[in-house]
């Protein structure tokens, strides 16, 4: 089981950036490949990024590559996600998500994520 705790979300102006982190309880954390979703006002929850067990391996959305960058240390139990140039476009609610049973692939729909956290809101004003 894993229990996921966001935060670091808030408004932040156009430009700006951001960090996030999911702080994660449960044993089974440094073997759970996890990912950040964020959802958009009326829209669905769509995948941003992704991270391996060990974190050697990293897999984003083409909306957000080069602006976002996943990192997690196993030590502390916390996978960040860090924006940078925020859009407008780029609010949503961001969740964290783990999945126990990755192996060598990468999943981009939220149906295949067990564990949640209760997600972190980030207004971005123009």
């Amino acid at each position: 089981q894993v229990q996921l705790v966001e935060s670091g979300g808030g408004l932040v102006q156009a430009g700006g950036s951001l960090r996030l982190s999911c702080a994660a309880s449960g044993r089974t954390f440094s073997s759970a490949a996890m990912a950040w979703f964020r959802q958009a006002p009326g829209k669905e929850r769509e995948f941003a990024a992704a991270i391996s067990w060990s974190g050697g391996s990293t897999f984003y959305a083409d909306s957000v590559k080069g602006r976002f960058t996943i990192s997690r240390d196993n030590a502390k139990n916390t996978v960040y996600l860090q924006i940078n140039s925020l859009k407008p476009d780029d609010t949503a609610v961001y969740y964290c998500a783990a999945r126990l049973d990755s192996g060598s692939s990468w999943y981009v729909s939220p149906a295949s994520y067990a564990y949640w956290g209760q997600g972190t809101q980030v207004p971005v004003g123009s």
